[in-house]
């Protein structure tokens, strides 16, 4: 279990390349960048279509723990892993997959509309998702007032910010909160059990320079990443909302 996994429900790593031009479609072509990656990784066993010419290769679902996905669409190839037991199992099998996309199907670097890692934590809870973030992470001054108007009730609270890491803006960092709790749940009082999500997005813009590829680029996002991750995100989000819930 990686340092990550045991701070919350789930956690997983997602990547994904988004293309400006449409990815080749013959069966041929999409079948081999497939086999090339149940090659590294014979788990992956199950393929199947679904609509809008997606495919997608993944380990069985009914296994516990850690599971694998890979999956092609119209202009866009994804890479999952959820539960790794290391981080650095779901970072290789990402950058296998970027390494693998040039050559099986034809993606040159200048076809990149954006290049993006993913890494989420889910908390099962079952109550007002809103009232805990803002009992957990707190709300501004200028907001907090207002939950204080009689009668009130929170029904919306999803905190989230975006910066840029270069001048350039080209590289940017994302980090934002989704709760589940809708105004029917509020409403009726019947609160199911649902996940509450913490995402933090690595992006990178635009097509990448000749020099570069990416495997190197997702691998540079990566490293950005974890420091973002073990200085801010753990430290800010992760463990007041793990402390919270855990005394509700």
């Amino acid at each position: 279990m990686s340092k990550y996994s045991s701070l919350c429900d789930e956690f997983y790593i997602h990547a994904n390349l988004n293309t400006e031009m449409e990815l080749p479609s013959g069966r041929e072509t999409l079948l081999h960048f497939f086999e090339q990656i149940k090659k590294k990784y014979p788990s992956l066993q199950n393929f199947y279509g679904r609509e809008r010419n997606e495919y997608v290769l993944e380990e069985d679902k009914q296994q516990k723990g850690s599971h694998r996905w890979i999956s092609a669409e119209k202009k866009r190839i994804c890479s999952g892993h959820m539960n790794p037991n290391e981080v650095d199992e779901a970072i290789e099998q990402h950058a296998f997959v970027m390494d693998t996309i040039p050559y099986t199907l034809s993606v040159s670097p200048l076809d990149c509309e954006s290049l993006n890692l993913m890494y989420g934590f889910e908390f099962a809870y079952r109550g007002n998702h809103n009232e805990l973030l803002a009992e957990a992470l707190g709300m501004t001054p200028a907001m907090e007032k207002m939950v204080d108007i009689e009668g009130a009730k929170l029904v919306a609270f999803d905190p989230s910010i975006q910066i840029a890491l270069e001048d350039d803006c080209r590289t940017q960092c994302r980090i934002s909160v989704e709760p589940r709790t809708t105004a029917y749940h509020v409403r009726t009082g019947e609160y199911p059990e649902e996940q509450l999500s913490v995402y933090l997005t690595m992006r990178r813009y635009g097509s990448l320079n000749s020099d570069e590829t990416y495997e190197a680029k997702l691998r540079d996002l990566h490293h950005r990443a974890i420091r973002i991750l073990d200085e801010y995100v753990v430290e800010s989000i992760v463990e007041p909302l793990r402390a919270i819930i855990a005394i509700k």
